[in-house]
Parts: C-alpha cells; structure tokens; sequence
C-alpha cells in the first residue's frame, strides 16, 4: 500500500510539473501587451515603453514597438500612426537606436497635475549614448484611457558621443 501511494505522489507531482511548464510557454509564447491603466505612474509609463523596445523582438517581431504604441497619447497617435506607419517611425534613423539599446536612464525633470517630463539616456547597440526629451500626460477623455499617464511627445535623439 505504501509503494502504491509513494508512487501516485510520484505520478502527481509529475502532471504538476508538466502542466506548470506547459502554463508558462503558453503564457511566454503569447504574451500580452500591457494595456494602460490608472495605476501605472508616468515614470513607470516610460519605463515601460524602454524595457519593450529594448527587448523590441521578444516574444515576437516589433512587439516592442506595439507595446509603446500602446502608451502612446491619442494626440501622438494622430501625427505618428496608425501602427505600420509607427513601427516605420521607429526603425528610422532618428529613432532605431531605442530598438534593441542595451542600457536606459530616466530622470524626471518636471512635473505637474497634468504632465510629467523625462530626461532618457539610452546606450545603443552602436556603443553610443543619446538623450531624449520624454513626455507623458494624464487623458481626460471619457472612454477606457480616461485618466491614465500616456506619451505625448518624445523628443528627436542628442548624440551624446561613444561609450568607449
């Protein structure tokens, strides 16, 4: 009786185990984008959006830039989409050196109710370092992004000279 109950333990703890490791690739394989919401604070807003162009490709093409995308203010969207039209923006040459940039710097420079600006220093994988100017304000629209913090504006890149 013991060996019977030693070895379903056994057999459990193996379909726990699968099933765990199924969950997660299942989970990696289609991760969601992270939608705004009115608990995410402005820095964390662009922390965000950096993380997900700094790891554009992960887990699958562009979703670096479909994640920043989605913290874009509508008012941005206006002027910079709809989404193909974005993705291009970013893969240009004023922009390309977010995608894939190995290290990032955020440092508030002003605030108020309404609007947030950020100072970003990124290394790219150029080995150079650029700064931007990185806004973000609170949406009083009605609708699903009401009071939420989203990116109006991101500045064009200062090079900032070589990292070596």
């Amino acid at each position: 009786m013991k060996k019977i109950i030693k070895y379903s333990l056994y057999v459990l703890i193996y379909l726990i185990l699968i099933f765990f490791f199924a969950v997660m690739f299942i989970v990696t394989a289609k991760a969601e984008l992270i939608k705004p919401n009115i608990t995410i604070k402005p820095a964390q807003v662009v922390k965000i959006q950096l993380n997900s162009l700094m790891n554009n490709d992960k887990p699958n093409m562009d979703n670096g830039i479909k994640q920043t995308w989605e913290f874009a203010h509508p008012s941005n969207k206006k002027y910079t989409g709809p989404l193909p039209k974005f993705i291009n923006l970013i893969k240009s040459d004023s922009y390309k050196m977010l995608i894939n940039h190995i290290e990032s710097e955020i440092i508030e420079v002003f605030k108020s109710n309404t609007q947030y600006g950020f100072e970003v220093t990124i290394l790219g994988n150029d080995k150079k370092y650029y700064k931007f100017q990185w806004i973000v304000e609170k949406y009083y629209d009605q609708g699903p992004l009401k009071d939420c913090w989203l990116t109006t504006s991101v500045s064009n890149p200062v090079s900032l000279g070589s990292s070596i």
